[in-house]
């Protein structure tokens, strides 16, 4: 585990500590919920805040010139009106995959139908 990964859950730790004293601290399956639903809250709060950003982002590109020209749409069509939203994006789609799992892709049961699979064939073959 690296070292900040190590000082992140300490200190969820300590936080546990303060909120719920230690009546569950033996409990690993209760710290290891208490750790996802952590990293799902700060999924949300980058999520809440990427999109208020950008939504400022946007709003600003197209009021530049409010107070010559009024409000202009041409800022709308412009590539770095939505830069910062497509790279933050790939950002928070990496924070997204990393917070709920690679089981999107692969099922929990993926790894044991394989297993199955392989050896069936395997059994196939040696008997052929």
């Amino acid at each position: 585990m690296g070292r900040f990964r190590r000082q992140f859950y300490e200190e969820l730790e300590r936080e546990y500590r303060k909120e719920y004293g230690n009546e569950f601290t033996s409990d690993e399956s209760f710290m290891a919920a208490y750790r996802k639903v952590k990293r799902i809250k700060g999924f949300y709060t980058h999520l809440k805040i990427y999109i208020i950003v950008n939504v400022i982002i946007i709003v600003a590109s197209t009021n530049r010139g409010i107070f010559t020209d009024g409000i202009q749409a041409s800022g709308l069509l412009e590539w770095h009106t939505y830069s910062t939203a497509f790279f933050w994006g790939i950002g928070l789609l990496a924070h997204g995959l990393s917070v709920f799992g690679s089981n999107i892709f692969f099922g929990d049961d993926w790894e044991q139908k394989k297993i199955k699979e392989f050896m069936e064939k395997e059994k196939s073959q040696k008997w052929e």
